[in-house]
């Protein structure tokens, strides 16, 4: 678990270490002009000198959205989360942490959906670092762990929903028509895959999604297909009721009678004009209509 602490002031510890470094170079200077025959002022200049070293290793400097995790041989001793010069033990080893907003988009996958269609899958992954104890210690490279991870959600996500719901119409959830519903469940798979890595995703969208090429082409004919009888159910449910309506306001203003003869005539006739794909050529015929 990430714990946090509050180092010292850098600042201080900055004026303090320069300080000291003038003093130290200043004494060993001064001692030199004057020939100290027992050399005390030369080891106490020393001392300051290597003080100054000490306090300027200590030294470090926090950007903004970064951390430092600090280990002293070996032992984790916290994280700096705090910005600006910050001056911790010198013996403590300093390890940078982004805590920015990061951005991964998994390589496109050739996977089987739900039915056995091969597709082609990818997603672009928002994240970010929320324990960086986790992301340090608990897994050998937290980038590396993140692709693969991602990698594998994207890849469960498609092989557990159908491309789309033309082979399967009682599908409710299918990774073309989806939406936020598919979203939603590939980031919460991820969260539940990173929360080990310390890394919490932020936002998941899918990037690409097609039909493998082999059966792309197959598969748009297919899509093609369903589309025209579609579109053919709706010409004729609109053509039979055009022609009832006319039929029906025909018998009703009493304009023409017709026999069942002359209105199955009629009736074919008017779903010819209304279900072609062509405009109809008029026919007037000046005879009689018998």
């Amino acid at each position: 678990m990430e714990k946090l602490i509050k180092p010292l002031n850098g600042y201080k510890a900055a004026l303090i270490a320069l300080f000291a470094l003038i003093m130290g170079i200043a004494t060993i200077v001064n001692a030199a002009q004057h020939a100290d025959p027992n050399g005390g002022a030369v080891l106490f200049g020393i001392f300051l000198i290597i003080s100054a070293v000490f306090l300027i290793k200590g030294l470090m400097i926090v950007e903004p959205n970064y951390s430092i995790v600090l280990t002293f041989f070996g032992k984790y001793v916290g994280t700096v989360r705090e910005n600006g010069l910050q001056f911790v033990n010198p013996f403590y080893v300093k390890l940078k942490v982004s805590l920015r907003s990061q951005s991964v988009e998994s390589t496109k996958l050739k996977v089987n959906d739900k039915l056995g269609n091969p597709i082609e899958i990818a997603a672009v992954i928002l994240y970010e670092i929320s324990d960086t104890y986790k992301a340090v210690f608990d897994v050998t490279n937290f980038n590396e762990y993140m692709k693969n991870q991602s990698e594998a959600a994207v890849r469960h996500l498609a092989t557990s929903y159908p491309y789309d719901n033309i082979e399967d119409e009682h599908a409710q959830i299918t990774l073309r028509d989806g939406g936020d519903k598919v979203i939603e469940m590939l980031e919460q798979e991820l969260n539940e895959r990173l929360m080990k890595a310390g890394i919490t995703v932020t936002e998941a969208r899918i990037s690409h999604l097609a039909y493998a090429a082999e059966i792309a082409g197959a598969m748009l004919q297919r899509q093609q297909a369903t589309a025209i009888v579609a579109a053919r159910t709706k010409i004729v449910e609109g053509a039979v009721g055009m022609v009832e309506m006319a039929l029906a306001m025909l018998s009703e203003k009493d304009i023409v009678v017709l026999d069942d003869d002359k209105k199955a005539a009629m009736v074919s006739n008017l779903m010819v004009v209304l279900c072609g794909e062509k405009a109809a050529s008029p026919v007037l015929n000046t005879g009689t209509l018998y």
